[in-house]
């Protein structure tokens, strides 16, 4: 396969790279195991930076299409292997489950009455103060998510927690509350202004919305939370199996 893109094309170059890439990565050589050609090498024979062929690769590794391992390569991925409905995993998790780094742009911490839907989860009154933990979430130079989360009382959380680390560690290490169960609902939204202004996307712009509530082993709720992702940088894909 020849490997160029056009300069001269109003088509912007990360784009003509995915493009390329998406064709590449069908070829026999590489869904039979091969490795990809590495960044550098990519990069030179197509006239580009590493950072704009780096973004490209990243996209089809963020969308499942490619695994890259460290001090190894880059391959095609085995369709076939993806996270079961019964398998979620955190943001952190997913990110580095596909060989990213994930980052935190915003944190955000405060004391809150309730929204509806937490009183109606958490089963508390509109009195009863909440800890609600806003995030922009991404990876390099790309926040794509931007995450409110509330907290049960009953977990203990005081907001002097160090959130850089992963959440559900300080659950579990700092508080015994261990995230075993998550109840998820997606769906499709236009941006409003808030959200606009955080993910720096127009106004109306549609986002995916992924509303989560997180249950410890006794099935009892500790954390609601509603994460929006910009849709043209997340892809969520579900497995499952049929039953006899």
């Amino acid at each position: 396969m020849k490997y160029s893109i056009d300069h001269k094309s109003p088509i912007p170059l990360h784009a003509q790279a995915e493009a390329l890439l998406r064709k590449l990565i069908k070829e026999s050589e590489f869904r039979n195991g091969g490795f990809l050609p590495n960044e550098v090498d990519l990069a030179k024979k197509l006239g580009i930076s590493r950072n704009t062929i780096r973004q490209a690769l990243n996209k089809l590794v963020f969308e499942g299409l490619l695994v890259r391992k460290k001090g190894v390569g880059t391959t095609v991925a085995d369709r076939s292997v993806s996270s079961k409905v019964s398998n979620w995993l955190s943001f952190t998790q997913e990110m580095e489950a596909k060989g990213l780094v994930p980052e935190t742009f915003e944190v955000t911490i405060s004391w809150v009455r309730p929204i509806p839907d937490v009183m109606q989860v958490f089963g508390i009154s509109a009195e009863k103060e909440v800890l609600k933990l806003v995030r922009l979430r991404g990876l390099k130079d790309n926040p794509f998510v931007y995450f409110v989360s509330y907290f049960h009382p009953r977990v203990g959380l005081s907001g002097e927690e160090d959130f850089s680390r992963p959440l559900y560690d300080i659950l579990e290490q700092d508080y015994s509350t261990i995230a075993k169960l998550s109840r998820e609902e997606i769906r499709a939204c236009a941006a409003d202004d808030q959200i606009a202004q955080h993910l720096n996307i127009p106004v109306g712009f549609p986002v995916l919305v992924r509303k989560r509530v997180v249950f410890d082993p006794g099935d009892r709720p500790i954390e609601y939370n509603v994460g929006y992702y910009k849709s043209d940088s997340f892809v969520y894909c579900i497995e499952s199996d049929r039953e006899d």
